[in-house]
C-alpha cells in the first residue's frame, strides 16, 4: 500500500479546502482523507491540518501521479496560501 500524506501548517479556510478536496477525490485509484490535527502526547502540534491518498500499490500510485488531475491538486493547493509538506510513504502489512 503506498500513502501520500500532506501536512498544513495552519488550518486552511474549509470552503476553499472542500474545492480542494473535491480535485483530491478525482484523482483516479486512490481514496482521500483529511482532517484536522486536535493534539499530540507532548505539547502542541507542529502542523493543524492532515490530509492523505491511499493507493493499493505501487503501480496503483505511479499510475495516478501521472495523471492530469494528481497535478492539478499540487497547483491547486499552492493557491490556497498554508505553507506544507508532502510526504510519500510505503506501507508495510
Amino acid at each position: 500500500m503506498i500513502r501520500v500524506f500532506v501536512v498544513y501548517e495552519a488550518e486552511p479556510e474549509p470552503d476553499r479546502y472542500e474545492q480542494h478536496a473535491e480535485l483530491c477525490r478525482a484523482v483516479p485509484g486512490g481514496t482521500f482523507r483529511h482532517g484536522k490535527v486536535f493534539g499530540t502526547p507532548m505539547g502542541e502540534p507542529r502542523f493543524a491540518y492532515y490530509a492523505e491518498w491511499e493507493f493499493a500499490d505501487m503501480g496503483a500510485f505511479t499510475t495516478a501521479a501521472r495523471t492530469p488531475e494528481f497535478m492539478a491538486t499540487g497547483k491547486d493547493a499552492m493557491t490556497m496560501g498554508v505553507p506544507f509538506q508532502v510526504h510519500f510513504a510505503e506501507m508495510d502489512g
